[in-house]
């Protein structure tokens, strides 16, 4: 199969490094990449924000299949484009995609097929949603609708904080996402990410994980796009899987399919799980950045027949197997970050691969030869281990040996997790 895998982040050198051990591949190419994904795929400079350009590609290359990494492309209808050309794609149509692409639209859905979430309200101005947040008072959530990289949520504790978060949206802080705002009742539990494959009809549940969003050790500081992650999320019992199968993953893609819009892809589900049971924070129409990187450490099944199927409308007739071992990530960030940062600071040293050991790229670049930081998360330490704390161990280990000064990473991934095996 020929294959085209569209991105440049830490998920996509994860997915490119999967994909490339699939016997099924005969030619891999990706675009834009970066210098980890070009260890497994032929890098292409081509614009992924013009349609035509990738469509064009694609045919002279007959390209089988592109599988879409980030959300912002599946947003602009990158897959619409490449089906109405008759290319295989895995990801959602724009239409669908608004799962991500708008917390309203998501909102709305799960209010339309009785999808346990948080009590919300929908504002375009800001008097509104001040006088709403004054009335129902702190803690309470503020979220920009739009796509703002995983940094347009405020989790507010004060009224104040609040206030400020909606005056951030719509002072343009987030663009053009934050041009309606929602806001949302405060949940109180212990976070989790689930992931599952659909291709309109079927669901095929994959792996948990929990990721740590704040910059800081002990969960302090801004949200980020998220510093570390780990795979299986130990509140995430069979109990709970099974009841997020039903009360959440199953209404919405039936829901979906009532609403015109087919969901094929995969469900990123962010859950919180309280006294009552899982309720969806937000949907993500693409894998987890860094959730991915665990994942697919610890996935034992060939990726590429999966995103497949679920192109092709069959993903009843697949399975996929998963290695008990925990796997731990940890992101290494340029220093400033999620502020402002020094850009193409030199990586002078990198770990060699070994088993249930591996370095995935993120944001990085080749200047003049040598590998350079060009991002804000920049390298994901990854390490699989018997438990959650011999995972984090060698993670930790890994990340000793790398050579870049300008890089900082938090020092308590999967401390939940350790907490709960000592």
């Amino acid at each position: 199969m020929r294959v085209l895998l569209i991105g440049s982040g830490g998920r996509e050198h994860a997915l490119a490094w999967k994909l490339a051990q699939s016997p099924l591949m005969t030619e891999f190419y990706a675009a834009p990449g970066n210098p980890g994904v070009a260890e497994h795929a032929t890098l292409v400079a081509l614009d992924i924000d013009n349609h035509d350009a990738v469509v064009a590609f694609c045919k002279d290359n007959a390209i089988d299949f592109v599988v879409v990494g980030p959300e912002a492309p599946l947003v602009a209808g990158i897959a619409d484009r490449l089906r109405a050309a008759g290319i295989s794609v895995f990801g959602p149509s724009a239409a669908a995609a608004q799962l991500e692409g708008s917390k309203g639209f998501t909102k709305d859905i799960c209010a339309r097929y009785n999808i346990p979430t948080g009590a919300y309200q929908r504002f375009n101005n800001a008097p509104k949603a001040k006088a709403y947040v004054r009335a129902q008072g702190a803690p309470i959530v503020v979220k920009a609708d739009g796509l703002a990289a995983g940094k347009g949520v405020t989790v507010a504790m004060t009224i104040d904080e609040a206030l400020a978060a909606i005056d951030d949206c719509f002072q343009g802080a987030f663009g053009k996402a934050g041009a309606e705002v929602v806001i949302e009742a405060y949940l109180d539990g212990e976070e989790a990410s689930f992931f599952c494959l659909c291709d309109g009809k079927h669901a095929l549940a994959l792996a948990t994980a929990q990721d740590h969003k704040r910059v800081g050790d002990g969960d302090t500081g801004p949200n980020t796009g998220g510093m570390g992650a780990y795979s299986p999320a130990p509140v995430m019992t069979p109990d709970m899987v099974e009841r997020t199968m039903k009360e959440i993953i199953e209404p919405t893609m039936r829901g979906m399919a009532e609403s015109g819009h087919p969901f094929s892809g995969v469900f990123f589900a962010g859950l919180m799980i309280t006294a009552k049971g899982p309720e969806l924070i937000e949907y993500n129409v693409r894998f987890g950045d860094p959730e991915c990187q665990a994942l697919m450490m610890r996935l034992k099944s060939d990726l590429l027949p999966l995103l497949y199927a679920c192109a092709k409308g069959t993903l009843d007739q697949v399975t996929a197997e998963w290695s008990d071992d925990p796997a731990l990530t940890v992101v290494m960030a340029s220093k400033g970050y999620p502020g402002s940062y020094a850009k193409n600071t030199p990586i002078t040293a990198l770990p060699a691969d070994s088993e249930g050991e591996k370095v995935f790229h993120a944001g990085t670049g080749l200047k003049d030869g040598t590998l350079v930081a060009t991002g804000g998360r920049v390298l994901n330490i990854t390490a699989t281990g018997k438990t959650v704390s011999e995972a984090k161990e060698r993670a930790y280990a890994l990340a000793g040996k790398v050579k870049w000064d300008n890089g900082f990473y938090r020092n308590d991934i999967g401390w939940r997790a350790v907490e709960r095996e000592e």
